[in-house]
């Protein structure tokens, strides 16, 4: 029998090996986007708007500067992700709910030395990674709790109490609420506020602080105040 030629084993003429290859390219560039459970927190400064006309732009300018050096600062501290700078707020993503709490209480205090107040949403869900950024239904969700809170306090979904049970974090209920543009109601908690004015090493042992710098972890309210609502423990 003669030798088989080399000629059986190659592609026929009538196959586009090029147009076969981009096929393969186009294929891999549809591929499903990678989805990552994720603790999402949305920060806004209060009266934004009203603090840029009273100082004028060049001052207002860099309190912003000064807002977002010191939000860098500590997402980086408390093992985040700074996702975006919004203008007057930032969008991070954490591994879990306990530092991303701990960072939204922490840049409160913070930033009360520039003379401004903030609000904070946190969500925990699965979001979509495109590049730098995060995308999906649990961004939104962390947008709308964060639209809901008071100036001062960190809202949280009714995702998080559970999902911290056994830390010693502490919640005050806020309530059920419709989320624009979502379905049902959502029960919405805040952070006691008690919280961040425990000692630097009962917080960092609760909220796992890394470190426990005295300008970040002492808060202007008076020791001995109450709450501004009943305590909620989370375990």
């Amino acid at each position: 029998m003669p030798a088989p030629s080399i000629h059986q084993y190659t592609a026929g003429p009538n196959i586009d090996l090029g147009s076969t290859e981009h096929r393969l390219v186009a294929s891999e560039d549809r591929a499903e986007p990678d989805r990552v459970l994720a603790a999402i927190l949305f920060t806004d400064i209060v009266g934004s708007t009203s603090h840029a006309a009273a100082m004028g732009d060049s001052r207002w300018c860099n309190v912003i500067d000064s807002h977002n050096a010191i939000a860098r600062t500590l997402i980086d501290q408390h093992r985040g992700r700074l996702v975006r700078l919004t203008g007057d707020g930032v969008i991070a993503s954490f591994d879990a709910p306990s530092p991303a709490i701990a960072c939204g209480l922490a840049l409160q205090v913070a930033v009360a030395s520039l003379g401004i107040e903030i609000r904070a949403g946190l969500h925990v869900g699965e979001v979509e990674l495109r590049d730098d950024d995060i995308r999906g239904i649990a961004v939104h969700v962390a947008q709308r709790v964060q639209g809901l809170a008071e100036p001062g306090e960190v809202f949280v979904s009714e995702t998080v109490p559970r999902l911290v049970i056994g830390s010693g974090v502490e919640f005050c209920e806020r309530g059920e609420h419709e989320l624009k543009g979502l379905p049902g109601t959502w029960k919405l908690y805040a952070v006691d506020k008690r919280m961040e004015r425990l000692a630097p090493e009962t917080a960092a042992r609760i909220l796992r602080w890394p470190s426990a710098p005295p300008h970040v972890m002492h808060s202007r309210t008076p020791s001995g105040s109450e709450s501004r609502c009943p305590r909620r423990r989370s375990a």
